[in-house]
């Protein structure tokens, strides 16, 4: 067996209700002052009072950066660490979607470290040491709890990561109360970005691509696959609110340690440009990038498709046309088109997409320029 390296996140607490526990869990890892990271509509909606509530029981002070932005640029992430040094913060809680989260993430490693953020760009160069981190997520999606990844924008259109195992949390803290009043579009949106997260762990052509991730990354897709529909449609649904949290996870998990890939590569420049959300932009792509992929990975595909969907036979094509119709049925826009990208754009991104490296790299068939314009151009 091909060695392997598997790192995650080493306490996960799951369940309705759960985030009533976020002052005790606070008190006893993260110490007596944190910063809570989170974004202007979760403080509208209602969400952070109650944590407040329960860290201010707890005996935890607690203060709060809530302009995390969608696709968080630099800037953000400097505001954030400047705000947690104020409070002389000796720990961080990230409650929120993906961007909150990574923002978190960064703010505890800046304000642990000291380093530049701009020397913490790329894989492995962060040196930390790290803030005392708990991440509770509020979308079903991105699995940032449990990945050693944040993104920041970085210009008008360019986008940037810092890959470290630092990265990874003291604590996930996952209830899925925190995920009921979730848009449909949004739990949609946010459920294939999960799925398509699972499928490309289980297809990696990453050296630590191993069966810790593809066991994760099937159970993801039956807990996904079988809840979607539910939960776009009965947002109130916490059995399907669950399972989704849960997918999401598992699929962080998988993809943390077996990393995604072309599909990837080739959503970032939909949003860096034309400011789609990640969950779209992947599922704008996905399907056609698995039928390039079709020459490496049939195999792979056949296996997960009765996994996504039990009534679908083990067959790749099926798989695709599947997830064609899962998308439409839950309200997404089928073409790139349908999501405002013009045709004269489709150059542009397939240049772009090519300097997505760190994920091309992972893809089971390697990926030309020609073939990333190709599958622009199929999406389109």
């Amino acid at each position: 067996m091909t060695p392997f390296v598997f790192a995650t996140t080493p306490t996960i607490v799951f369940g309705s209700g759960s985030s009533a526990r976020i002052g005790a869990l606070a008190a006893e890892r993260l110490g007596p002052r944190v910063l809570v990271v989170t974004d202007s509509g979760l403080v509208r909606a209602g969400l952070v009072a109650p944590a407040l509530a329960a860290l201010e029981a707890a005996g935890v002070a607690a203060a709060v950066y809530e302009d995390v932005v969608a696709d968080p640029p630099e800037a953000v992430v400097e505001a954030a660490v400047a705000a947690a040094r104020a409070h002389d913060a000796g720990g961080v809680i990230g409650l929120g979607g993906g961007s909150s989260l990574d923002v978190a993430k960064l703010v505890a490693l800046i304000a642990g470290s000291g380093e530049a953020l701009a020397d913490a760009y790329g894989v492995g160069n962060a040196r930390g040491p790290r803030l005392p981190l708990l991440l509770a997520p509020t979308t079903a999606g991105t699995g940032s709890e449990v990945t050693p990844i944040s993104i920041v924008t970085t210009g008008a259109h360019t986008k940037m990561g810092v890959v470290s195992p630092l990265l990874l949390p003291d604590i996930a803290l996952l209830d899925p109360d925190l995920t009921l009043g979730l848009p449909a579009a949004v739990t949609a949106a946010t459920g294939v970005d999960a799925m398509v997260h699972a499928i490309e762990a289980y297809t990696s052509a990453s050296p630590n691509a191993n069966p810790v991730s593809k066991a994760l990354a099937r159970e993801a897709l039956r807990l996904l696959g079988g809840a979607i529909e539910t939960a776009c449609r009965d947002g109130a649904n916490r059995e399907a609110r669950g399972a989704m949290l849960l997918g999401s996870m598992l699929a962080g998990q998988a993809f943390a340690n077996s990393p995604v890939a072309a599909v990837h590569a080739l959503a970032y420049p939909l949003g860096g440009h034309f400011g789609i959300p990640h969950g779209l932009s992947n599922a704008l792509v996905l399907t056609h990038v698995m039928r390039f992929n079709l020459p490496a990975a049939t195999a792979a595909y056949a296996a997960l498709a009765p996994c996504a969907f039990p009534d679908c036979p083990p067959d790749a094509e099926a798989f695709i046309a599947r997830l064609e119709a899962l998308c439409a049925g839950i309200g997404l826009p089928p073409r790139l088109r349908d999501a405002g990208v013009p045709e004269d754009a489709l150059d542009l991104l397939a240049d772009d997409a090519m300097k997505q490296t760190r994920l091309l790299v992972n893809n089971p068939r390697v990926v030309t320029r020609a073939d990333a314009y190709g599958i622009y151009r199929a999406a389109w």
